[in-house]
């Protein structure tokens, strides 16, 4: 028997990186189906926070507050909780968008930069989970949407941490999923391909080049509302992963078992080096 679709109206939603790209369009879709949402981003995105903030509020009628939060901070996520509990909401969903990401290699990027990058896309998010999932259980009823990535299927030379983080998003979603999905909780991972936000670019821009990654989302990429519609599709049908691909591209899961019949993993490893190298301007 099918899963019921989900009823956002009057429900309580969490967004983090709610501030542009896939979290303001998680925002904005919510909103528009009835959900209260409080957006969280980094403290200087206060004022867009609170510019969509009042959008929403004016649009839909529904309660929309912010609290800015540095979820790469060791106690981020707590205080963020705190914040919440302060302003009265107790979510029934929980959005994990806010991440980082950058390009190059990791023998010349800077470490404080990759150890951030572990603790926002992959501490951040399980602190966040942590926190509230036990009274999802409890109360029988929850959504979480994480936001993984294509680049997680598969190590990525010159995106090794990045590509790694999102590894672990996806093994930890699916899991959560098999683990909940007696429980009344709905847990979806977000797999897509590239999605033309400020995020990407700024990825492929921290090599000092990032012409080819700015050259493919000119030419093919994917709108947040494409990736969102998909999601909260996998939600109402109760599916642990909703994969969005760029159109002409081959799923995402059967290409890479494809090349890893057709090659060894080390010829794979060299493959994708290659492409990298030339999407990330490394010389």
């Amino acid at each position: 028997m099918s899963a019921p679709a989900v009823d956002y109206a009057g429900r309580q939603a969490l967004i983090t990186g709610a501030s542009s790209g896939i979290g303001e369009a998680f925002a904005r879709a919510l909103a528009a189906r009835g959900a209260d949402v409080l957006l969280t981003a980094l403290p200087e995105e206060a004022p867009r926070l609170d510019e969509i903030a009042g959008e929403l509020t004016a649009a839909h009628g529904i309660r929309a507050e912010t609290a800015p939060m540095d979820l790469g901070a060791p106690d981020g996520p707590q205080r963020l909780h705190g914040a919440a509990e302060a302003l009265g909401f107790t979510p029934s969903v929980l959005v994990n968008s806010a991440g980082l990401g950058a390009g190059g290699p990791f023998s010349q990027a800077p470490l404080e930069r990759e150890l951030l990058m572990i603790r926002l896309n992959v501490l951040g998010l399980v602190a966040l989970t942590g926190l509230y999932l036990p009274r999802m259980v409890e109360r029988g009823d929850g959504v979480i949407v994480n936001i993984g990535s294509t680049a997680g299927l598969q190590p990525m030379p010159y995106f090794a941490v990045y590509a790694a983080t999102k590894a672990f998003v996806q093994s930890f979603g699916e899991a959560l999923w098999a683990e909940g999905h007696r429980t009344g909780v709905r847990v979806v991972t977000l797999c897509s391909g590239p999605v033309s936000t400020p995020f990407h670019e700024r990825a492929g821009d921290r090599t000092g080049s990032g012409r080819g990654v700015k050259r493919v989302l000119k030419r093919r990429h994917l709108t947040t509302d494409m990736v969102v519609a998909s999601a909260l599709q996998a939600v109402d049908r109760d599916r642990p992963t909703a994969v969005r691909r760029i159109a002409g591209a081959r799923p995402a899961a059967a290409a890479v078992g494809l090349a890893a019949t057709l090659a060894g993993r080390r010829r794979r490893l060299l493959a994708t080096e290659r492409i990298n190298r030339w999407l990330f301007g490394v010389r």
